[in-house]
């Protein structure tokens, strides 16, 4: 067992965005015009 180990290791970090995601006529789209999640986007807009 000589030399460096070989291991991929995944990224900690990605891009990840819902509205690259999410089709235009889906349903979730059309619950998020009538639902206030201001509080909640705020909250995790950090993350």
């Amino acid at each position: 067992m000589m030399g460096p180990r070989q291991e991929a290791q995944a990224a900690l970090f990605y891009e990840f965005s819902l509205e690259d995601h999410v089709p235009q006529g889906h349903l979730l789209r059309s619950i998020d015009r009538f639902v206030d999640l201001s509080g909640i986007r705020a909250h995790l807009a950090g993350f």
